[in-house]
């Protein structure tokens, strides 16, 4: 582990501190801190920052109830930028948005970000609000009984394909079992949050078990 003496505060005592959602890897804010509000953080593991505005210490959340929770916080190759990783209580935008960035200034046409959220974002958009044609809004209309027949038989197609050796075949198929457990979970009332941190005990279940077994 870095020593926090080690860390280059710049010549007003400050240190960027980008703090970035653990789970979602989305970034929330960009802050400062001094010695003093990084000594705090580590010590409550919560964010507290150091208001340039203000000229005080500002624990996140101290007003607002959106704490910040610190899974880990890892300085750059300089060791004068940091990178704190966090579980939040809540938004990390006075405005009450999520992120602090939301304007973009450019979005190139042909290397568009993708992730499962924005999958999953847009499968609950087609259950409130229904689009005819679409074929997700058509699962939802049909209800459970269809959305568990289409997931059994995607995990069929999954097995024969795996079987068949055919990797861009599994590929295929995997990522039609993905889409239907999703609107699946949408049904069910299931967010990724919710089945990441099932992971997430899991992995901490094996990790001890594995330290077990070396003691």
């Amino acid at each position: 582990m870095l020593d926090i003496n080690e860390l280059k505060f710049d010549e007003k005592g400050l240190i960027p501190a980008i703090v970035v959602d653990a789970k979602t890897r989305q970034v929330l804010t960009l802050a400062y801190m001094n010695r003093e509000s990084l000594q705090i953080s580590l010590e409550k593991e919560l964010t507290c920052f150091w208001s340039r505005s203000r000229q005080a210490l500002w624990l996140k959340g101290e007003t607002s109830g959106n704490y910040q929770h610190i899974v880990s916080i890892t300085a750059d190759c300089d060791k004068d930028a940091l990178v704190v990783m966090v579980d939040p209580d809540g938004p990390a935008c006075h405005k009450g948005t999520v992120s602090c960035f939301n304007d973009k200034v450019y979005q190139s046409d042909s290397r568009d970000t993708f992730s499962l959220q924005d999958l999953m974002t847009l499968i609950e958009g087609r259950k409130t609000e229904k689009k005819e044609g679409s074929y997700t809004t058509y699962l939802f209309e049909k209800g459970l009984d269809k959305i568990l027949k289409k997931v059994g038989e995607e995990c069929t197609e999954v097995i024969i394909a795996a079987k068949a050796e055919d990797k861009k075949d599994t590929i295929y198929e995997i990522s039609d079992l993905v889409y239907h457990v999703l609107v699946l979970m949408t049904e069910a009332g299931i967010s990724i949050d919710d089945i990441m941190q099932e992971l997430a005990s899991r992995h901490v279940i094996d990790h001890k078990i594995k330290q077990e077994k070396m003691t």
